[in-house]
């Protein structure tokens, strides 16, 4: 499905595709699916959520701020899809139960207090013992 859209921005006005180029986008622009290499396909700012924004354009490069908050230089014939990826929420979701998560090969959480001295430095004692040291410490003994 292809939309299009007259969005005015300074003197003119920025016709807004699902696709398209950044010499035809406005200093500020969000952006996601953006090539690096013409013809290559989308490769930054895909994860779910995900949005770069444009800073600058000189002369055939524009600069974009990504994600991470790396600033990148990609040529401005490359292709870019305007907007932000959807499904934000995809890691807030609760999975309901510890089978669910078994599926998506994710490991139980156990607490360092209910293992073994062996294991980890709060383990050990009888009972419910407490840590045993001054301050709570890593797996690996570090503070």
């Amino acid at each position: 499905m292809l939309w299009k859209k007259l969005v005015q921005f300074g003197k003119g006005f920025f016709e807004r595709k699902e696709e398209s180029t950044s010499t035809d986008m406005p200093l500020g622009t969000t952006m996601h699916n953006i090539e690096i290499t013409r013809g290559r396909g989308g490769q930054l700012a895909r994860a779910a959520g995900a949005v770069a924004k444009l800073i600058a354009k000189e002369g055939k490069s524009a600069t974009l701020r990504l994600p991470s908050g790396e600033v990148r230089l990609v040529s401005q014939n490359c292709l870019a899809t305007v907007g932000q990826v959807g499904n934000v929420g995809v890691n807030q979701k609760s999975l309901g139960r510890a089978g669910s998560k078994c599926w998506l090969g994710k490991r139980p959480v156990v607490r360092g207090v209910v293992m073994n001295p062996v294991d980890h430095p709060h383990g050990g004692g009888e009972g419910k013992a407490p840590i045993g040291r001054k301050k709570p410490t890593t797996p690996w003994g570090y503070p």
